[in-house]
């Protein structure tokens, strides 16, 4: 009990030294205080989640790398959350999704874009021209300068990675 009780001393004074110097850092990478403050928290539920905060000889270091990644997959959903609007408001008023379809949708959307994380951009374009666009494997393989067999493959990888999900 008493390691417990040290670990969330530690985590208390941690966060009382350096919440502050957090907050005001993200709060000048987004344009929103809340979105700072979201940002702040994540980055400091990750940080209890470290076995010994004790050893980190550099915590503001540390604490820009935890955040600088955080903030990485916040514009990442940002910028695909996005260009799924830009996508839907050029649809029909009758094609109009509930909040909790958007969502899912979305949720959906981040998914796959995880999935599909590490693959080549060439893999990436040709699975999303398959499944976005409608393209043939020869249209896209002509946009794209690859073979037929190429995009093949790089549609199969793309598509297993997203099975791989479900």
């Amino acid at each position: 009990m008493t390691g417990t009780h040290t670990s969330h001393a530690i985590v208390h004074r941690f966060y009382g030294e350096h919440q502050p110097w957090l907050l005001h850092r993200l709060h000048s990478r987004v344009r929103h205080r809340e979105d700072a403050e979201d940002l702040t928290a994540e980055t400091f539920l990750q940080v209890m989640q470290q076995r010994d905060l004790a050893d980190i000889r550099e915590p503001r270091a540390f604490l820009t790398t935890l955040a600088k990644r955080i903030l990485f997959h916040f514009w990442r959903r940002r910028d695909l959350e996005q260009a799924y609007l830009d996508a839907l408001s050029l649809q029909p008023a009758t094609q109009a999704l509930s909040a909790e379809e958007h969502n899912d949708l979305v949720e959906t959307l981040l998914r796959v874009d995880h999935a599909l994380d590490g693959l080549p951009s060439k893999a990436k374009t040709a699975f999303l021209y398959s499944q976005i666009d409608g393209l043939t494997h020869k249209e896209i393989a002509a946009r794209l300068g690859l073979s037929t067999m190429t995009v093949r493959r790089h549609i199969a990888r793309a598509v297993e990675r997203c099975c791989a999900l479900a």
